[in-house]
């Protein structure tokens, strides 16, 4: 792939997964370029989407702000900057998975845009674990070290949405992510390599290896884990699936990164 190639599709990436402005040239031949093929990016998108955040970090520990009132501001800022995309999937699927209904009412209750009980339940937990692991570290890290840490956990969170999204066929035929078709091996490797490669280039001057391997391991388990309850309640992922491996992997590995700090 050109250099070209991938500066294009971490555009349409970050399009997808944000509300951040892309220039119009990026989409002058956007119907040769697919979703699938793009996703390969994801990680790399992951990145410009944490970087405010990271430097929210920085910027509010030289004012000595409050390390809980830090988190809580960059966990809000990044949902505004992604148009909350995620935390709605995640809140879809737990309304779903929570009714304890068939598949075909649960894939009903996840198209359904109202948020029940679960769902709303859901989004507390990510917001407050999200941001309280970060004020953890930023309690315990130096600034920059906390703001990397951040970065970290987009960039491998949206590397193994695509590997969730790759492993499970569609559960149903129409829907954003049935429309975008599926990402192949490669498009997944790829994904994984840069998301694995980033934590990594972001981590280790912050963390001993061992307690990186610890953090990888745990996001990869969960990663697994979400992908077998899917496969058992609807049969594949959804749109709403993908967002909700973002989510959980991502809440996963910021815990586990304040533990190991």
């Amino acid at each position: 792939m050109k250099a070209g190639d991938f500066i294009t599709d971490v555009m349409h990436s970050l399009a997808f997964l944000s509300r951040l402005p892309v220039p119009s040239r990026f989409f002058e031949n956007a119907d040769a370029i697919s979703m699938n093929r793009t996703a390969s990016a994801f990680p790399a998108a992951g990145l410009l989407i944490a970087l405010p955040g990271a430097v929210l970090v920085v910027v509010c520990a030289a004012f000595d702000a409050s390390p809980q009132l830090t988190g809580w501001l960059i966990i809000a800022i990044t949902a505004l900057m992604t148009g909350a995309l995620h935390e709605d999937g995640l809140a879809d699927t737990a309304d779903g998975f929570g009714s304890g209904k068939d598949k075909a009412r649960m894939l009903e209750i996840m198209k359904d845009s109202r948020i029940g009980s679960y769902g709303a339940i859901a989004m507390v937990l990510s917001f407050a674990l999200r941001a309280t692991a970060l004020a953890s570290l930023i309690e315990t890290l130096p600034a920059k070290a906390a703001a990397a840490a951040f970065i970290a956990a987009l960039v491998l969170s949206r590397g193994v949405m695509v590997w969730h999204w790759q492993a499970l066929p569609a559960a149903k035929t129409s829907g954003l992510a049935a429309g975008a078709g599926q990402p192949g091996t490669g498009e997944r490797n790829i994904a994984l390599a840069i998301g694995v490669l980033l934590f990594l280039l972001f981590t280790l001057h912050a963390l001993p290896a061992a307690s990186i391997v610890l953090v990888l391991a745990a996001a990869c388990l969960a990663t697994m884990l979400f992908g077998r309850l899917c496969d058992s309640r609807i049969g594949g992922h959804t749109g709403d699936t993908i967002g909700a491996c973002q989510q959980i992997t991502e809440i996963v590995t910021l815990v586990a990164l304040a533990l190991a700090a």
